[in-house]
Protein backbone atom coordinates (compact mmCIF):
# COMPACT_ATOMS: atom_id res chain seq x y z
CA UNK A 1 0.00 0.00 0.00
CA UNK A 2 2.49 2.59 -1.03
CA UNK A 3 2.14 6.11 -0.28
CA UNK A 4 3.26 9.17 -2.25
CA UNK A 5 4.32 12.03 -0.41
CA UNK A 6 4.87 15.45 -2.02
CA UNK A 7 6.42 18.13 -0.64
CA UNK A 8 6.33 21.88 -2.09
CA UNK A 9 10.18 23.69 -1.65
CA UNK A 10 10.59 27.30 -1.57
CA UNK A 11 13.58 28.14 0.15
CA UNK A 12 13.43 25.39 2.72
CA UNK A 13 16.73 25.30 4.11
CA UNK A 14 18.37 22.47 5.57
CA UNK A 15 15.06 21.81 6.78
CA UNK A 16 14.07 20.50 3.64
CA UNK A 17 16.61 17.67 3.68
CA UNK A 18 15.45 16.83 7.95
CA UNK A 19 12.14 16.94 6.23
CA UNK A 20 12.53 13.92 3.65
CA UNK A 21 14.59 11.70 5.76
CA UNK A 22 11.93 11.79 8.49
CA UNK A 23 9.75 10.96 5.51
CA UNK A 24 11.99 8.13 3.98
CA UNK A 25 12.35 6.40 7.64
CA UNK A 26 8.75 5.32 7.68
CA UNK A 27 8.22 1.67 8.55
CA UNK A 28 6.14 1.60 4.94
CA UNK A 29 6.85 1.38 1.54
CA UNK A 30 6.78 5.52 0.16
CA UNK A 31 8.00 7.79 -2.72
CA UNK A 32 8.71 11.46 -2.09
CA UNK A 33 8.14 13.96 -4.51
CA UNK A 34 9.61 17.12 -3.62
CA UNK A 35 8.04 20.31 -6.53
CA UNK A 36 10.63 23.06 -5.75
CA UNK A 37 9.11 26.36 -6.79
CA UNK A 38 12.73 28.56 -7.82
CA UNK A 39 14.56 27.62 -4.36
CA UNK A 40 18.02 30.07 -4.48
CA UNK A 41 19.20 28.69 -0.90
CA UNK A 42 20.61 25.87 -2.13
CA UNK A 43 18.19 23.95 -0.43
CA UNK A 44 18.08 21.43 -3.59
CA UNK A 45 21.47 21.18 -3.94
CA UNK A 46 22.14 20.24 -0.06
CA UNK A 47 19.27 18.22 -0.48
CA UNK A 48 20.71 16.19 -3.28
CA UNK A 49 24.27 15.71 -1.71
CA UNK A 50 23.00 14.48 1.71
CA UNK A 51 20.12 11.61 -0.04
CA UNK A 52 20.75 9.75 -2.78
CA UNK A 53 17.31 7.63 -3.50
CA UNK A 54 15.69 5.99 -6.55
CA UNK A 55 12.45 6.61 -4.03
CA UNK A 56 13.04 10.68 -4.37
CA UNK A 57 12.71 12.59 -7.09
CA UNK A 58 12.76 16.22 -7.60
CA UNK A 59 11.05 18.78 -9.94
CA UNK A 60 12.47 21.61 -10.79
CA UNK A 61 9.47 24.46 -11.39
CA UNK A 62 12.31 27.06 -11.96
CA UNK A 63 9.99 30.19 -10.65
CA UNK A 64 7.83 30.20 -7.50
CA UNK A 65 4.01 29.08 -8.85
CA UNK A 66 2.99 29.09 -5.49
CA UNK A 67 1.26 26.28 -3.32
CA UNK A 68 -1.28 24.62 -5.14
CA UNK A 69 0.19 25.48 -8.62
CA UNK A 70 3.72 23.03 -7.68
CA UNK A 71 1.03 20.56 -6.13
CA UNK A 72 -0.69 19.52 -8.99
CA UNK A 73 2.00 19.97 -11.63
CA UNK A 74 3.39 16.55 -9.85
CA UNK A 75 0.15 15.02 -8.77
CA UNK A 76 0.80 12.91 -11.91
CA UNK A 77 3.84 11.28 -10.89
CA UNK A 78 2.47 10.00 -7.63
CA UNK A 79 1.64 6.48 -8.17
CA UNK A 80 0.17 5.64 -4.48
CA UNK A 81 -3.20 4.96 -2.97
CA UNK A 82 -2.68 8.00 -1.06
CA UNK A 83 -0.89 11.12 -1.19
CA UNK A 84 0.57 13.16 1.63
CA UNK A 85 0.99 16.62 1.02
CA UNK A 86 3.57 17.56 3.58
CA UNK A 87 5.49 21.06 4.32
CA UNK A 88 9.11 20.89 3.79
CA UNK A 89 9.43 21.97 7.60
CA UNK A 90 7.44 19.37 8.91
CA UNK A 91 8.96 16.33 10.56
CA UNK A 92 7.16 12.66 10.92
CA UNK A 93 7.78 9.43 13.33
CA UNK A 94 8.67 6.54 11.42
CA UNK A 95 5.44 4.66 12.39
CA UNK A 96 3.12 8.41 11.58
CA UNK A 97 2.25 6.99 7.95
CA UNK A 98 0.90 3.56 8.64
CA UNK A 99 -0.81 4.90 11.85
CA UNK A 100 -2.87 7.28 9.61
CA UNK A 101 -3.42 4.81 6.82
CA UNK A 102 -4.87 2.56 9.50
CA UNK A 103 -7.31 5.32 10.56
CA UNK A 104 -8.10 5.44 6.83
CA UNK A 105 -8.88 2.00 6.36
CA UNK A 106 -11.24 1.58 8.29
CA UNK A 107 -12.88 4.73 7.65
CA UNK A 108 -13.82 4.59 3.49
CA UNK A 109 -16.26 7.91 3.90
CA UNK A 110 -12.44 9.43 5.24
CA UNK A 111 -11.89 11.43 1.58
CA UNK A 112 -8.65 13.15 3.84
CA UNK A 113 -7.26 13.25 7.20
CA UNK A 114 -4.69 15.40 9.25
CA UNK A 115 -2.97 14.60 12.60
CA UNK A 116 -1.90 17.01 15.72
CA UNK A 117 0.56 19.05 15.03
CA UNK A 118 2.96 20.59 17.47
CA UNK A 119 5.29 23.42 17.26
CA UNK A 120 8.64 23.41 18.35
CA UNK A 121 7.69 24.41 21.80
CA UNK A 122 5.06 21.36 21.97
CA UNK A 123 1.77 23.33 21.55
CA UNK A 124 -0.62 22.68 19.56
CA UNK A 125 -0.86 24.58 16.09
CA UNK A 126 -3.79 26.64 15.15
CA UNK A 127 -5.48 25.02 12.30
CA UNK A 128 -4.76 21.21 12.42
CA UNK A 129 -8.77 21.12 13.20
CA UNK A 130 -10.77 24.24 12.72
CA UNK A 131 -13.91 25.26 11.76
CA UNK A 132 -14.55 26.95 8.66
CA UNK A 133 -14.07 30.45 8.45
CA UNK A 134 -17.47 31.71 6.88
CA UNK A 135 -17.73 35.42 6.51
CA UNK A 136 -19.99 35.86 10.03
CA UNK A 137 -17.47 33.53 12.00
CA UNK A 138 -14.39 35.66 10.42
CA UNK A 139 -16.56 38.72 11.72
CA UNK A 140 -16.99 37.27 15.13
CA UNK A 141 -13.19 36.73 14.96
CA UNK A 142 -12.36 40.03 14.53
CA UNK A 143 -14.70 41.75 16.77
CA UNK A 144 -13.46 38.89 19.83
CA UNK A 145 -17.38 38.16 19.94
CA UNK A 146 -15.71 34.21 20.34
CA UNK A 147 -13.93 35.50 23.48
CA UNK A 148 -16.82 37.78 25.10
CA UNK A 149 -19.18 34.62 24.51
CA UNK A 150 -17.01 31.49 24.09
CA UNK A 151 -19.76 29.03 25.03
CA UNK A 152 -22.20 30.47 22.90
CA UNK A 153 -22.73 28.02 19.48
CA UNK A 154 -23.39 31.68 17.29
CA UNK A 155 -19.74 32.73 18.35
CA UNK A 156 -17.61 29.49 18.38
CA UNK A 157 -14.14 30.67 17.74
CA UNK A 158 -12.88 29.08 13.92
CA UNK A 159 -9.52 27.70 15.68
CA UNK A 160 -10.18 25.08 17.64
CA UNK A 161 -6.61 24.50 19.58
CA UNK A 162 -7.97 26.00 22.75
CA UNK A 163 -10.49 23.39 23.07
CA UNK A 164 -9.69 19.97 25.02
CA UNK A 165 -8.29 16.97 22.47
CA UNK A 166 -10.95 14.73 21.50
CA UNK A 167 -10.06 11.07 22.82
CA UNK A 168 -10.84 9.02 19.34
CA UNK A 169 -10.13 10.07 15.42
CA UNK A 170 -13.08 12.46 14.78
CA UNK A 171 -14.55 14.55 12.03
CA UNK A 172 -13.61 17.98 11.49
CA UNK A 173 -14.49 21.13 8.87
CA UNK A 174 -10.94 21.39 7.81
CA UNK A 175 -7.34 20.64 8.64
CA UNK A 176 -3.93 21.92 8.24
CA UNK A 177 -2.90 22.25 4.61
CA UNK A 178 0.80 21.54 6.50
CA UNK A 179 -0.17 17.70 6.90
CA UNK A 180 -2.93 16.48 4.19
CA UNK A 181 -3.55 12.61 3.61
CA UNK A 182 -5.35 12.55 0.63
CA UNK A 183 -7.41 9.22 -1.07
CA UNK A 184 -6.49 9.25 -4.53
CA UNK A 185 -10.05 8.27 -5.14
CA UNK A 186 -11.67 10.84 -3.43
CA UNK A 187 -8.76 12.73 -5.13
CA UNK A 188 -10.09 11.99 -8.70
CA UNK A 189 -13.77 12.50 -8.10
CA UNK A 190 -12.89 16.40 -5.93
CA UNK A 191 -10.52 17.54 -8.77
CA UNK A 192 -7.48 19.14 -8.30
CA UNK A 193 -6.33 22.26 -5.98
CA UNK A 194 -7.63 25.39 -7.20
CA UNK A 195 -4.97 27.40 -8.74
CA UNK A 196 -6.33 30.47 -7.71
CA UNK A 197 -4.92 30.66 -4.74
CA UNK A 198 -0.90 31.40 -4.44
CA UNK A 199 -0.25 30.72 -0.82
CA UNK A 200 -2.85 29.97 1.90
CA UNK A 201 -6.60 29.50 2.16
CA UNK A 202 -6.02 25.93 -0.65
CA UNK A 203 -6.42 23.83 2.36
CA UNK A 204 -9.56 25.72 2.97
CA UNK A 205 -11.16 25.42 -0.95
CA UNK A 206 -10.26 21.77 -1.07
CA UNK A 207 -11.65 21.28 2.60
CA UNK A 208 -15.34 22.74 1.26
CA UNK A 209 -15.17 20.99 -2.34
CA UNK A 210 -14.47 17.75 -0.22
CA UNK A 211 -17.55 17.74 1.92
CA UNK A 212 -19.84 18.67 -1.16
CA UNK A 213 -18.59 15.66 -2.43
CA UNK A 214 -19.61 13.97 0.41
CA UNK A 215 -16.18 12.55 1.35
CA UNK A 216 -15.43 13.35 5.59
CA UNK A 217 -12.20 15.22 6.80
CA UNK A 218 -10.93 13.25 9.37
CA UNK A 219 -8.60 14.56 12.58
CA UNK A 220 -6.40 11.85 14.40
CA UNK A 221 -5.51 13.31 17.89
CA UNK A 222 -2.95 10.64 18.57
CA UNK A 223 -0.84 11.09 15.55
CA UNK A 224 1.25 14.01 16.33
CA UNK A 225 3.95 15.66 14.11
CA UNK A 226 6.17 18.72 14.58
CA UNK A 227 5.92 21.67 12.51
CA UNK A 228 8.32 24.20 12.47
CA UNK A 229 6.25 27.07 10.76
CA UNK A 230 7.23 29.80 8.99
CA UNK A 231 10.69 28.77 7.90
CA UNK A 232 9.95 29.49 4.42
CA UNK A 233 8.02 32.90 4.78
CA UNK A 234 9.64 34.52 7.46
CA UNK A 235 12.08 36.41 5.36
CA UNK A 236 9.01 38.26 3.33
CA UNK A 237 6.24 38.38 6.08
CA UNK A 238 4.13 41.27 3.92
CA UNK A 239 4.26 39.10 0.95
CA UNK A 240 2.93 35.95 2.85
CA UNK A 241 0.09 38.29 4.76
CA UNK A 242 -0.82 39.50 1.30
CA UNK A 243 -1.13 36.48 -0.14
CA UNK A 244 -3.01 35.11 3.06
CA UNK A 245 -5.54 37.71 3.21
CA UNK A 246 -6.09 38.06 -0.89
CA UNK A 247 -7.16 33.81 -0.71
CA UNK A 248 -9.48 34.61 2.29
CA UNK A 249 -10.99 36.96 0.23
CA UNK A 250 -11.21 34.71 -2.78
CA UNK A 251 -12.46 31.92 -0.39
CA UNK A 252 -15.60 34.07 0.87
CA UNK A 253 -16.66 35.12 -2.85
CA UNK A 254 -16.57 31.59 -3.89
CA UNK A 255 -18.24 29.97 -1.32
CA UNK A 256 -20.08 32.73 -0.27
CA UNK A 257 -21.47 35.11 -2.30
CA UNK A 258 -25.08 33.84 -2.89
CA UNK A 259 -25.85 33.03 1.20
CA UNK A 260 -24.87 36.22 2.93
CA UNK A 261 -26.20 39.36 2.14
CA UNK A 262 -24.13 41.66 0.36
CA UNK A 263 -23.50 44.44 2.86
CA UNK A 264 -22.44 41.81 5.14
CA UNK A 265 -19.99 40.26 2.56
CA UNK A 266 -18.49 43.74 2.02
CA UNK A 267 -17.95 44.56 5.60
CA UNK A 268 -16.13 41.48 5.73
CA UNK A 269 -14.19 41.86 3.04
CA UNK A 270 -13.20 45.50 4.36
CA UNK A 271 -12.27 43.86 7.32
CA UNK A 272 -9.98 41.40 5.84
CA UNK A 273 -8.04 44.48 4.20
CA UNK A 274 -8.24 46.69 6.98
CA UNK A 275 -6.85 43.73 9.01
CA UNK A 276 -3.83 43.12 6.35
CA UNK A 277 -2.92 47.06 6.50
CA UNK A 278 -2.27 46.43 10.38
CA UNK A 279 -0.32 43.24 10.13
CA UNK A 280 1.77 44.73 7.05
CA UNK A 281 2.45 47.59 9.35
CA UNK A 282 3.48 45.46 12.89
CA UNK A 283 5.31 43.26 10.47
CA UNK A 284 7.59 46.74 8.96
CA UNK A 285 8.20 47.79 12.15
CA UNK A 286 9.40 44.60 13.58
CA UNK A 287 11.14 44.31 10.67
CA UNK A 288 13.45 47.62 11.18
CA UNK A 289 13.80 46.99 14.69
CA UNK A 290 15.16 44.08 14.28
Amino acid sequence: MKVSIIIVNFNGGELLTECVRSVLGSNLSVEVIVSDNGSLDGSIHYLEQEIQNELLYIERNNENLGFAAANNRVISKASGKYILFLNPDCLIQPETLSYMLAEMESRTEAGMSGCLIRSLDGSEQAGCRRRVPTPWRTLVRLLYLDRLLPNHPKFESVIMNQRPLPKEPTYKEAISGAFMLVRREAMDDVGLMDEGYFLHCEDLDWSMRFRQKGWKILFVPHVEITHAKGVCSSPRPVRVEWHKHKGMVRFYRKFFRHQYPFLLMWIVIAAVWIRFVAVACICTVKKIIK
